[in-house]
């Protein structure tokens, strides 16, 4: 079979072939093979390294192609498997699905936190690399990087309106941010001893709660900075805390492996809750639309009539999920799927599934009510770290040690 390449194109790829034999020594070669393609004087210096250039270039888009079929592919099964009932179902059968519609790249070490803001169609992501960056998450366009703090990056959060952003580190400190126009830091707060590995705002937007390495959980006046109180009681380093929707309670989760449900009031403990067998890593609230799906998930050993909650979700690095009534302080539900630890627990808004995302590089969809996995999506290529689903949005976020954002379509 003869190759059809055009007059001129034969003679580039001879001057090229000419090059190659003439840079690596092959003289012989090189002059037999001149006298036979008729090639007189000096090969031009635009043909040095062409031929490995267009080799390597060959390999790397056979991979691209082939990177991109199996997109396709997974594409085109997600249309047929979703196809007859695509039409009839409700935003709140939504979930995400693959592939994803942006992978977003700019950091420079693993991405330890993605959040949506609650109004712009903007995402935040938080790093290792100490920055924290803005994206738009419609559009998949980076907007800006906020620098302040010298050490990574452990958690950020806003506040409901989204005028503020909060984000804390292992420098130590907590900074709040402005986003209503400066994208300045206003404000940074210090006082744990340790690592401090997250942070968020009371529901009403005027207090906000960190928890650290140093074992101990903090609230922090917004408008003045100061520590204003101090719940002591985990034996170990506090990975999460966040405070229930009605903002009476907080919950955390500790390497201690235990979960604490905390008064608000008096910096009492409630109740420990033990049942993981790892560190406890994550912690979610329920929304009240979850209320009867984890009713219905919990009825069979359940007489004595509804559970009236609140609920909250906990991810282990037993690689199990467990919800929680925190009101009796019982376990009600156990979901067991994922291969590795579990980093991010987020309940669906329409409260049917929960979603989560683990070290075994994939996010998982959970049907509460049939206490199932029902979908897994290959997300990332090293460990996911941190999802976050939109309120209003069909979208889902998530972040991973492989330093990128990835945003997903919900459908």
């Amino acid at each position: 079979m003869k190759m059809v390449l055009s007059q001129r194109q034969r003679e580039e790829l001879n001057k090229a072939i000419a090059d190659y034999l003439g840079s690596n020594g092959y003289m012989d070669a090189l002059e037999a093979f001149k006298k036979e393609a008729d090639m007189p004087g000096e090969v031009e210096r635009k043909f040095g390294g062409l031929l490995e250039k267009k080799w390597t270039s060959v390999i790397r888009l056979q991979k691209k192609v082939m990177e991109l079929e199996s997109k396709l592919n997974e594409a085109e099964k997600e249309y047929i498997e979703g196809a007859p009932t695509r039409g009839k179902r409700s935003p709140s059968e939504w979930i995400p699905r693959p592939p994803e519609k942006f992978s977003l790249s700019g950091h420079r070490a693993p991405v330890t936190r993605v959040v949506f803001h609650p109004i712009f169609s903007i995402m935040v992501s938080a790093s290792e690399d100490a920055t924290i960056k803005v994206w738009d998450f419609e559009t998949g366009e980076y907007e800006r990087t906020l620098k302040g703090h010298t050490d990574s990056i452990q958690d950020i959060a806003f506040d409901s309106s989204g005028k503020l952003l909060v984000s804390c580190s292992a420098d130590m400190s907590i900074k709040l941010w402005d986003f209503q126009q400066s994208y300045e830091c206003i404000r940074t707060m210090v006082g744990h001893d340790h690592n401090v590995s997250s942070v968020s705002f009371m529901p009403a937007g005027d207090f906000v709660i960190s928890s650290s390495r140093d074992k101990t959980i903090k609230m922090w006046e917004v408008s003045t900075g100061y520590c204003v109180k101090t719940f002591a009681g985990h034996r170990d380093w506090v990975r999460m805390v966040k405070a229930s929707p009605d903002g009476t309670l907080l919950a955390s989760c500790s390497n201690d492996q235990t979960v604490r449900i905390w008064l608000v009031s008096n910096k009492e403990c409630r109740s420990e809750l033990r049942a993981h067998e790892h560190v406890v890593e994550c912690i979610a609230w329920a929304p009240d639309s979850a209320t009867n799906a984890i009713n219905e998930a919990a009825g069979a050993d359940n007489k004595k009539g509804a559970h009236l909650g609140p609920f909250l979700a906990s991810g282990s690095r037993d690689r199990t999920i467990r919800i929680w009534d925190v009101g009796v302080g019982v376990c009600l539900i156990l979901l067991a799927g994922h291969d590795n630890w579990v980093r991010g627990v987020v309940f669906h808004p329409g409260g049917k599934f929960l979603v989560s995302a683990s070290d075994d590089k994939t996010l998982r969809v959970w049907d509460l009510r049939n206490k199932r996995c029902q979908k897994t999506l290959e997300a990332h290529k090293h460990f996911c770290t941190s999802l976050d689903f939109h309120k209003s949005h069909p979208y889902v976020i998530s972040g991973s040690v492989d330093q990128t954002v990835k945003v997903w379509e919900c459908r």
